[in-house]
């Protein structure tokens, strides 16, 4: 039997309560198909881990890491720790540590979700978004001087390799290239942005010579917020810059219903290292501890993370269970304006896969 060695951050906020369900879940489904295993590792790093060390993760962190298969990671996020400090010293960390330069968002509308896309038919709204993920705006690039005076001045450099573009661009055409429609939009703002984003544009026509099956066009990131709302049938795989795609995916998900169901992962295509998968919700403090954070998100970043290990079939049958779960609205959680716990909805999509292995019996 393959075991799959995985590694458990859940982070900070409800990070910390809907890790152990994504962990419970994986368990379920491992014991329902008796053909594959879970060796879980947590590890307690983030705002707690900083108050006590002065660090979001030890120095040599990426170590431990690195011998794993996968990484379900919760959330990156303290009130009383300035965000700069949470996402850099944590999330950002691992995903430029292992260059997992690919940010993949699926966004769907579930069944029994009501979103606000009211004119929305049943798969107008089903997209994929590509985030490049290792640099562009988020490179870290940049600084402050003169603080406190007057002629106070700081930058942030937005920073855009020939081969970093180029390759989440060729990641982007072949996952439409992969998908039923073989339809790619990319972003831009090279309007405005006329060095940059005048390259990235330039290398996405070059890329695409390469997938004459797959249409393309290019959207201003401004006006891509309009297509989005008015005409998302018309939009099927996605790719944007760091920033642009950080923004778009969150709306996105709001379209779709709830970020509480959005999953993400921060993909290593060459699969050097271990990739990490997450909810993309947030660490959302205000309900902490009260069993109201929905699981979902990490219920389908789980699929994303079966999926990225070769396990079709139980990727399959978990997003089976989730859809089955959203479509009774019993089973949703105060973000979908229902009353059911986090481990409400857990226990059910448990059940739900050992109902199937008894069927398949």
């Amino acid at each position: 039997m393959k075991v799959y060695r995985i590694a458990t951050i859940p982070g900070d906020g409800i990070g910390k309560e809907v890790v152990p369900a994504g962990q419970q879940v994986m368990e379920a489904l491992a014991a329902a198909s008796g053909r594959f295993g879970f060796e879980f590792e947590n590890f307690d790093w983030g705002g707690d881990y900083y108050r006590q060390h002065g660090v979001m993760m030890p120095a040599d962190g990426l170590d431990a890491l690195r011998d794993k298969d996968a990484i379900l990671f919760g959330s990156a996020g303290d009130p009383d720790i300035p965000d700069h400090i949470t996402l850099w010293g944590l999330r950002l960390k691992i995903c430029q540590g292992f260059d997992q330069y690919a940010n993949v968002r699926p966004t769907r509308i579930l069944p029994g979700i009501d979103a606000p896309l009211k004119r929305c038919k049943p798969g107008d709204l089903d997209w994929v978004i590509v985030r490049e993920n290792s640099e562009g705006e988020y490179a870290g690039v940049g600084g402050r001087v003169h603080q406190g005076h007057p002629i106070e001045a700081a930058t942030d450099v937005t920073l855009m390799t020939r081969v970093g573009v180029e390759r989440v661009l060729r990641f982007a055409f072949r996952l439409a290239q992969s998908r039923p429609r073989r339809k790619l939009t990319v972003v831009t703002k090279s309007n405005a942005q006329r060095h940059a984003m005048v390259m990235w544009d330039e290398i996405a026509r070059e890329i695409a010579r390469e997938f004459p099956d797959v249409s393309w066009d290019k959207e201003l990131v401004d006006a891509m917020t309009a297509r989005m709302v008015n005409r998302p049938a018309s939009l099927d795989t996605i790719v944007a810059t760091n920033l642009h795609a950080d923004i778009l995916s969150d709306l996105a998900a709001a379209l779709a219903g709830s970020l509480g169901i959005a999953p993400t992962g921060n993909i290593d295509p060459e699969h050097r290292y271990p990739s990490m998968f997450e909810p993309i919700h947030g660490s959302a403090f205000d309900i902490m501890g009260k069993g109201l954070a929905n699981p979902v998100g990490t219920f389908w970043s789980v699929v994303m993370l079966l999926e990225h290990l070769g396990e079709h079939e139980a990727a399959a049958q978990l997003m089976r269970a989730i859809e089955a779960v959203t479509a009774d609205t019993t089973m949703h959680t105060g973000d979908l304006d229902g009353t059911a716990t986090t481990a409400q909805v857990t226990d059910r999509v448990c059940q739900l896969l050992f109902a199937t292995r008894r069927k398949s019996a």
